[in-house]
């Protein structure tokens, strides 16, 4: 188990790095363009997050949790979209 104070510590981490993925998003699927994304990049980026989240599950963390599968969401929609452009 996890100390609460650790937990709120990760939380806010998780928050912020998450957050900063909807920008790209938003500009992405508000511009209809995803010409100047690295696919490569987010396709590395995904696995290592998709990772992050298996080992979030496995010691039980729920900041590594959420933080790894909101991010996981939010690059597999921008590997879609570049996909799809």
């Amino acid at each position: 188990m996890i100390e609460p104070i650790f937990e709120i510590i990760g939380l806010s981490a998780a928050f912020l790095t998450t957050s900063a993925f909807i920008p790209q998003v938003y500009k992405i699927y508000k511009e209809k363009n995803a010409d100047g994304i690295s696919l490569t990049m987010y396709v590395i980026l995904f696995i290592g997050v998709l990772l992050w989240l298996i080992y979030g599950i496995l010691i039980g963390s729920l900041s590594i949790i959420i933080a790894n599968g909101i991010t996981a969401l939010l690059q597999l929609s921008i590997i879609i979209f570049k996909l799809k452009n």
